[in-house]
């Protein structure tokens, strides 16, 4: 027999006289990616070993003598000397066989009470739950750089948007509060997950639980755990939290997808609002002039790859009977996709913005066309005629289209032209018809005046940083 059918024979005992073809071997292997799992698969095993010596379920020696070879081979993975065989299938088994290669035949008393369904699920929750750290952390940092340059651009004024219609003018520093209040809505959701998912598979074995006198409350707390699992069943066949973790991930990735979107707009030549470091930006083959913000479009174009990991994980589980299949196999190597894609677009969106400029001069002009304070028009004639505000609403149109008429903005027209409309209109309407007027005025909480926009940046930085 080989020294592959070998590894392979002891994986399965008895019960198969021969290996598996080359095809089952690559089908079924998962060690390609699941290797990503071995310092919770490591911690997870200490773990379960330590408890088994406390209930005298094996010696205090050999749960001891466990825990050091584990510890070696932990060492030997981070140092990258570490041989991961894609026979032994998996990083459970590889480890295993490793411990067993350095300890003897003690390291077979480690899987006393557990299989690899419990094992499993407590490894991929462990990995989630450090990665929704992970991914908190680089929210937490964007942040950061969001709040600096609000608070910085609190009094620059930006034209804001419907329709990508020019709408009403607002503070550049509103703009970006915008968006710190959107990654604080995504760290609440990786919040709510963490906790959703911090309760303890051990224990369960493979699907009935077991006969040994084990005690699941001592690990789950060594584990980090608020509790150990309720449902041995529901255990080791629960993925739900993978799949909320990448709805998390999805909704985050909408939102910077979001970011990207509108940097590429502002750096472009119709708008010239923003300007990306030369770290952040890229020629073109063939044309000198270019200055490309591919790091945006490809936060961009990346999201779809975590929308996919989501619908391919719910697809994955939409069919499956209680209680573990071989499908749930297929749950990994999305999440693990996901997550390297999205914390590289963090970085990114961070650094991107650490190093951008804005054109203060040129948002200022923009906003300043299309009409944009007619609002403050009609809210004019609301406050200081008391009329009606859908008759001061009618009122305005009437004055943008003298306006359009002449070719000049709202606050160019004569008095004449305003009292053409409305006889009781005075001069003091102009004083609420300049950009800087407008925004000044919307002191309403959560509003873009600038004195709101500081404000609101110590709220926001006593909330989430």
């Amino acid at each position: 027999m080989s020294e592959q059918d070998t590894k392979t024979s002891s994986i399965w005992g008895g019960r198969f006289s021969e290996g598996p073809s080359a095809v089952m071997e690559e089908i079924n292997a998962s060690i390609g990616f699941d290797w990503r799992l071995f310092a919770q698969d490591i911690r997870a095993s200490k773990a379960h070993a330590r408890m088994l010596g406390a209930q005298g379920i094996i010696t205090p020696d050999d749960s001891q003598a466990i825990i050091s070879g584990l510890d070696k081979v932990e060492a030997e993975i981070n140092a990258g000397t570490f041989t991961f065989s894609r026979a032994l299938e998996d990083i459970h088994m590889n480890v295993e066989h490793r411990l067993t290669e350095l300890i003897g035949a003690t390291a077979g008393r480690l899987h006393t009470a557990r299989s690899r369904n419990d094992q499993v699920a407590t490894d991929f929750k462990l990995w989630v739950r450090d990665a929704l750290d992970g991914i908190d952390a680089g929210l937490k940092q964007l942040q950061e750089v969001l709040l600096d340059l609000a608070q910085a651009q609190a009094a620059t004024i930006l034209p804001g948007f419907t329709h990508l219609q020019s709408a009403q003018p607002i503070s550049l520093g509103h703009y970006l509060l915008a968006y710190v209040e959107m990654l604080g809505r995504d760290r609440s959701r990786a919040t709510d997950c963490r906790k959703r998912l911090n309760e303890c598979p051990l224990g369960s074995a493979a699907l009935a639980g077991t006969s040994f006198p084990i005690d699941r409350e001592m690990t789950a707390k060594e584990l980090g755990f608020d509790r150990p699992t309720a449902n041995s069943l529901d255990s080791v066949s629960d993925r739900d939290f993978a799949m909320e973790y990448l709805s998390v991930l999805s909704i985050t990735a909408v939102h910077l997808s979001r970011m990207a979107e509108e940097i590429v707009i502002w750096t472009s030549e119709p708008f010239g609002f923003m300007r990306l470091s030369d770290d952040f930006s890229t020629g073109s083959s063939i044309m000198p002039q270019k200055r490309n913000p591919d790091a945006a479009e490809l936060i961009r174009g990346k999201s779809g790859r975590v929308f996919g990991a989501l619908i391919g994980i719910l697809t994955v589980m939409k069919g499956l009977p209680l209680a573990y299949g071989k499908d749930m196999q297929e749950d990994k190597e999305p999440v693990f996709d996901a997550t390297d894609t999205l914390e590289l677009s963090i970085a990114a969106m961070s650094a991107m913005f650490k190093g951008a400029t804005f054109n203060g001069e040129r948002m200022k002009a923009v906003a300043a066309k299309g009409f944009t304070t007619a609002t403050d028009l009609a809210d004019w004639l609301v406050k200081e005629l008391n009329l009606p505000f859908r008759d001061a609403h009618h009122a305005t149109g009437a004055l943008v289209k003298i306006a359009e008429e002449k070719g000049v903005g709202l606050e160019d027209l004569s008095i004449d032209d305003m009292q053409s409309v409305n006889p009781e209109i005075g001069k003091a309407v102009f004083d609420v018809l300049g950009v800087e007027n407008s925004t000044k005025s919307r002191t309403s909480l959560g509003g873009t005046a600038p004195s709101g926009v500081l404000e609101q940046c110590k709220l926001a930085r006593k909330k989430y940083l």
